[in-house]
């Protein structure tokens, strides 16, 4: 599965990057390319397919959650999920919903994300992703 993670911060995007290599040597299918700004994203986006985009919505180029995920969200056709620090993020998720996005139902705190675990044991990373995408039975 190909996944872009839009995290502006050094130290966690340096973790996922790291629990991502480890997901992979595992060979849990799980391609992630860190974006560290909505621009960057954004370019991101026009060049490659992505089955899932995690956003955190406070970002160095966007001071307005609802602006950075109506611009993501209206890039391509891809499973959107909010994680982030933000304590808008459930309402910008339940707007997102109601707008007929591809969305997790559910925003993850970024205070909640266990970054060091993700890396020493990556089957909790793998899980954590796909546990973003819809159930089969859906």
């Amino acid at each position: 599965m190909k996944v872009l993670w839009v995290e502006d911060h050094p130290r966690a995007g340096e973790m996922l990057a790291a629990a991502a290599a480890a997901a992979s040597r595992k060979r849990y299918g799980i391609d992630l390319v860190i974006a560290t700004s909505l621009l960057d994203a954004e370019r991101k986006l026009r060049l490659e397919r992505f089955e899932l985009v995690v956003i955190d919505l406070m970002l160095p180029d966007s001071s307005d959650e609802d602006v950075t995920v109506t611009r993501i969200a209206n890039m391509g056709k891809f499973r959107v999920a909010v994680v982030s620090a933000s304590e808008k993020r459930q309402q910008v998720v339940e707007s997102l919903v109601r707008a007929g996005v591809d969305c997790a139902s559910r925003a993850v705190g970024k205070e909640d994300l266990q970054l060091a675990e993700f890396v020493k044991r990556p089957e909790l990373f793998r899980d954590f992703v796909l546990g973003l995408m819809p159930s089969q039975a859906a």
